[in-house]
């Protein structure tokens, strides 16, 4: 990238206030084996959306947190971009609806992208094309969802991995020599059948067959309308594309994975993390993990991950960080950055 440096400025989260632990999930299934499940997700218990709150609800609440503290100026924001698979209506975009309730300017661009774990990196790329054609001098990206409201409730191979959240980050300049180094992006579109919900588009409407449940061969229900997730296939496509994209930019960029001050992986699960740090090279002390307490946040996981970072006090301004994304798709992004000074951050 030339010209002034573009990264993320200020970043956000939000969380429902609502937690649901490994041993509630045991009580309502005394047939689960939770301790188990944990040992293979890492997650023990994670934030659950409460009836009738939405991705644009806890975008929202992201958003208000920067407002509040006064690190953020709604008339200098160019472009909303709203990365869900969980809108609130199939028309208008949650970002048209974001623009609304912050009664932005109406030369500001406001659009969806529908992606879910690779989400954040691919909004940043995104975000930067758009300052760099002239379109914006800042971006706000938003990246929430709310997964629990398509999952079945007694499939327990989604159930207990995901949890709802948002993160708000303002993508703009800052000083030469911090921000984004650079982003690469990718797609395996023949796989993508490993990571679907089958029915509520035009392909399959939604209808008295679509409500019909079924159970696969490790005992997990669930319908048409909800996540059909092959476990063992993402991973294997984890495990076979993400260490050749992680070393593509590493050597783009002359590094290598010594370089890094700290490497933030997808949250996807314990045994994904494990298996990409071996294969990658990427030491423990390296590597960020908070999906103990929050799960898998699928495009909130990222930015989500680096304000806890940033709050716990493990990235340095200046930090060179490597976030590895993967998922829906099937598709993958990693972006390298250098952390700004000015960088705020509020959880």
């Amino acid at each position: 990238m030339t010209g002034p440096a573009i990264g993320i400025m200020a970043v956000a989260s939000h969380l429902p206030d609502r937690r649901v632990s490994n041993a509630e999930l045991q009580k309502e299934h005394p047939d689960w084996d939770m301790e188990r499940l944990a040992e293979r997700t890492g997650v023990y218990e994670r934030p659950i959306a409460a009836e009738g709150e939405t991705a644009f609800d806890l975008g929202l609440a992201a958003f208000r947190k920067l407002i509040e503290a006064g690190d953020l100026n709604p008339t200098a924001i160019g472009a909303v971009i709203f990365c869900t698979q969980t809108p609130d209506y199939i028309m208008p975009p949650n970002a048209c609806l974001l623009h609304e309730a912050l009664d932005l300017s109406p030369d500001v661009l406001a659009f969806d992208i529908t992606l879910a774990c690779s989400g954040y990196v691919y909004g940043l790329t995104l975000a930067e094309s758009l300052i760099v054609a002239g379109r914006a001098e800042s971006v706000l990206l938003v990246t929430a969802d709310t997964y629990s409201h398509l999952i079945h409730p007694q499939d327990r191979t989604t159930r207990c991995l995901f949890g709802d959240g948002a993160a708000v980050s303002l993508i703009g300049p800052v000083k030469d020599g911090e921000g984004i180094v650079d982003i690469r992006c990718g797609t395996a579109g023949t796989l993508g059948d490993r990571f679907m919900v089958p029915a509520g588009g035009a392909r399959l409407k939604k209808g008295p067959a679509t409500t019909e449940p079924g159970t696969d061969r490790f005992g997990n229900v669930r319908t048409a309308e909800h996540i059909h997730m092959n476990g063992f296939g993402v991973l294997a496509f984890a495990n076979e594309y993400m260490p050749d994209a992680v070393r593509d930019i590493l050597d783009a960029n002359g590094l290598g994975v010594d370089d890094l001050d700290m490497v933030i992986f997808h949250q996807a699960s314990r045994v994904a993390l494990d298996s990409l740090c071996r294969l990658t090279g990427v030491s423990s002390d390296k590597d960020f993990r908070n999906l103990a307490t929050v799960g898998n946040l699928v495009s909130a996981s990222l930015p989500v991950a680096l304000a806890d970072a940033v709050s716990q006090g493990r990235l340095a301004p200046g930090s060179l960080v490597l976030l590895c994304s993967f998922g829906v798709g099937l598709s993958w992004g990693n972006a390298l950055i250098r952390t700004p000074a000015a960088l705020t951050v509020k959880t």
